[in-house]
């Protein structure tokens, strides 16, 4: 079974923290202090600083005049070195901090003391002018006698002054117990519930037997009741629950609220308006991802940024990029494109999945009966390239198209035509970290078969969706599909390496059959030839199951290729075959949303929820909605409608994993520039971002902390150091895009 990135993305990455706002406790008998001279009576020692930060005494604390017109937070610092750590033990970080004048943040953090300088804990406060006592307990993921103890304070314009006193880092201390505020027992849709749509909620509680349910408009008005089905133990949250359906319901309005079990839930709407913003808001999310160009800030208020990446120190730049050693002897200029995730990674069979999926999005609205292309057009997106009447959803995906075709091996060198895999840092950075002050260097890692089928298959989607609007471009782009396809077929077992994960995901995959099935279906989509409808009819893939429980992703691609042979107007010999497929597959993820309380079209085996789980929900719904629009069942399109409900609240957490939508939303997804959590004076995630979701694994230290034993759909923090279940990342947002434009298309 193909997996994401799991064991591979451990690093620097951070952060294993169980924050917790309360004064430091008395320390146990087996409590033991790692810090020396934390009290400052008398000296400073051992505790260094930057060359430009003299320390000085000052009522018995440790105070340094932190110079301006630093760029970043490790140019001025205070810090202490040959800390010792244990693996597994839990441990209690507290100090005492002031700055004058207020206002500045501080990075505080334990993490090792030599390169790469990984990170194993930080936080980001805000000392004010009278003092502020912290107190943090993490969890050490390493053994180490070279830990250090640092406070980063630069990257400030103007000069101020921080003191610090009673710094610890008290060993054996008992971890904290995480128990996460989910709100009221009834659990609804926060955002919206379409007025002719399904309208379900869940109510946890320990009734045996059915209760009185009743709505309630804005104005406390009951507009509605009904009584609850008892539901029993769900397995996806181990919660007894019952199921609400008001889905007789017809009105309209805001504010509505759902009584049950003398609990009240949060506010809902019941109207469309949330959907077309959803839609523009999740499209939208590309742009603060790009590389290589500045971010407008009145295009995006708030978001604006220097380019990353273009060379401009301390950038080493994306323009002429060096393989990592002993792969080439070129330089590639691969500028542009999306950052993946919370990093500064570019990858191709990620980024490859996104754009068919954005593209899709496009291309739905071309032949779905309920959609309308003008909602996708030129200007609904607010981009630097809106006015030049192309869609602007093709606009943004032609961003990511362009760098992929600028992956691909250069003639008369060794693998031409294939693509390479990834280009990214050398080797792990910290958060935040803006993309414009990555000091890393840049490299390009190995072709890949996969990648290179990926931008087989993109561009040659690209070339049948662009032709109306550039020519040229699209024929620039099916040339390069062609020439990846036969790059492919001379090196089709040319797969990634699982270990390659240093500064970027490794993206394993050892099988590349779905990945050709996807790339023949999209050049025979385009081309209409004989070769790739003989590759797709041959093809084991063509007549497997492709759609799983877990859905498709960048690693089971074989489902984008049936998605897009049922749904584009084509010849190829048993069709009805395909389409049939589609809809069967549809029927079982219906059959699994029926049996689950919380509505989701999505039980994976064992209630292990996987990387990701947020965008393979939606992936699952995208089957059922494309039911819908091959068949016009109603059942469908309501089955696709519900499982949106379960992203934006109705789930055991009672939480909207999308930032900006609903009263209790995700806004702490892991990224180096969207860490408002670690540093004021960066933005929060855009509204219309995913979080990645539940997952069981909990890989990240900071999770561990916190999620051990955790149960299905309570694998999940909304921390910026949890890496494995909260990070941000181009392949979710896609799926939600698609979703999103689904829903919004039924209202």
């Amino acid at each position: 079974m193909k997996r994401p990135r799991t064991a591979t993305l451990t690093l620097t990455a951070l952060l294993a923290a169980m924050l917790t706002a309360l004064p430091a406790a008395p320390a146990g008998a087996d409590a033991t202090e790692q810090i020396r001279n934390g009290g400052f009576d008398t000296t400073t020692e051992p505790w260094w600083t930057t060359s430009n930060t003299s320390p000085a005494l000052s009522d018995g604390r440790l105070c340094a005049d932190v110079p301006g017109g630093t760029a970043n937070r490790w140019d001025a610092a205070v810090g202490q070195n040959d800390v010792a750590l244990v693996k597994g033990e839990s441990y209690r970080f507290s100090f005492k901090a002031s700055g004058v004048p207020e206002g500045h943040a501080v990075r505080a953090l334990v993490g090792l003391q030599t390169a790469p300088y990984d990170t194993w804990f930080e936080v980001g406060p805000q000392p004010g002018a009278s003092g502020d006592s912290y107190s943090y307990t993490f969890t050490s993921p390493v053994d180490t006698g070279q830990a250090q103890v640092a406070f980063q304070a630069g990257g400030a314009a103007d000069p101020w002054r921080l003191c610090l006193d009673d710094v610890s880092l008290l060993g054996g201390v008992p971890p904290e117990v995480y128990r996460p505020d989910t709100g009221p027992r009834v659990r609804v849709n926060q955002v919206a519930y379409l007025p002719t749509g399904p309208k379900n909620a869940t109510l946890v509680t320990d009734a045996a037997t059915a209760l009185p349910w009743r709505l309630k408009d804005a104005g406390g008005r009951t507009v509605a009741h009904g009584r609850t089905v008892p539901r029993g133990p769900d397995v996806s949250s181990g919660q007894n629950v019952h199921s609400i359906d008001f889905g007789a319901y017809r009105g309209h309005g805001e504010g509505f609220t759902l009584v049950a079990d003398d609990e009240t839930s949060r506010p809902f709407d019941v109207g469309t308006g949330a959907y077309e913003r959803l839609r523009l808001d999740s499209l939208k999310y590309y742009y603060t991802q790009r590389s290589g160009i500045a971010i407008r800030d009145d295009l995006r208020p708030g978001y604006g940024r220097p380019a990353g990446h273009v060379g401009t120190a301390p950038n080493q730049g994306d323009k002429d990029v060096p393989c990592r050693p002993g792969l080439c002897d070129y330089t590639l200029d691969v500028t542009g494109g999306w950052y993946d995730a919370g990093d500064h990674g570019k990858y191709v069979v990620n980024g490859g999945i996104s754009t068919w999926e954005l593209l899709s999005t496009y291309e739905r609205s071309l032949t779905a009966r309920t959609a309308e292309p003008a909602r996708l057009g030129d200007g609904s997106l607010d981009l630097p390239e809106s006015g030049n009447k192309v869609p602007d959803v093709l606009d943004e995906a032609r961003w990511e198209l362009e760098f992929l075709l600028r992956m691909q091996v250069p003639d008369g060198q060794p693998l031409a035509g294939m693509a390479h895999g990834k280009v990214h840092d050398a080797e792990w950075t910290g958060l935040p970290l803006l993309p414009s002050d990555d000091p890393q260097k840049r490299e390009l890692h190995a072709p890949t078969t996969q990648a290179t089928l990926n931008l087989a298959a993109t561009a040659a989607q690209a070339a049948r969706l662009y032709r109306p609007y550039d020519p040229r471009f699209a024929a620039r782009a099916l040339t390069a599909a062609r020439t990846a396809w036969r790059a492919a077929l001379a090196h089709p077992r040319t797969y990634p390496d699982p270990d390659d994960g240093t500064g970027g995901g490794a993206y394993p995959d050892d099988d590349a059959s779905d990945e050709f099935y996807w790339a023949a279906a999209e050049l025979y989509l385009t081309t209409g030839e004989k070769e790739f409808a003989d590759h797709v009819l041959r093809s084991p893939v063509h007549t497997a199951a492709v759609f799983g429980p877990l859905g498709f992703d960048w690693g089971r691609t074989a489902a984008a290729g049936r998605l897009d042979l049922a749904t584009v107007p084509n010849r190829l010999p048993g069709r009805d075959r395909v389409r049939r497929s589609v809809i069967s597959a549809a029927d079982t993820y219906l059959a699994t949303a029926a049996s689950q309380p919380y509505g989701l079209p999505y039980a994976p085996e064992g209630n292990v929820y996987d990387w990701g789980s947020n965008a393979q929900v939606l992936n699952n719904a995208h089957v059922i909605a494309t039911a819908y629009d091959l068949t016009g069942a109603a059942k469908y399109r309501d089955g696709a409608l519900e499982s949106m409900d379960y992203l934006l609240g109705r789930n055991a957490l009672n939480i909207s994993y999308v930032t900006g939508y609903g009263e209790a939303a995700a806004h702490h997804q892991h990224s180096r520039w969207y860490a408002r959590e670690l540093d004021p004076g960066l933005p929060d995630p855009p509204d219309g971002t995913l979080a990645g979701g539940p997952n069981s694994a909990i890989q990240d230290p900071y999770a561990q902390s916190r999620l051990k034993g955790c149960t299905g759909q309570f694998c999940y923090i909304d921390d910026i150091q949890s890496w494995s279940t909260d990070e941000t990342a181009v392949n979710w947002n896609a799926a939600l895009a698609w979703m999103a434009s689904f829903v919004a298309d039924q209202g």
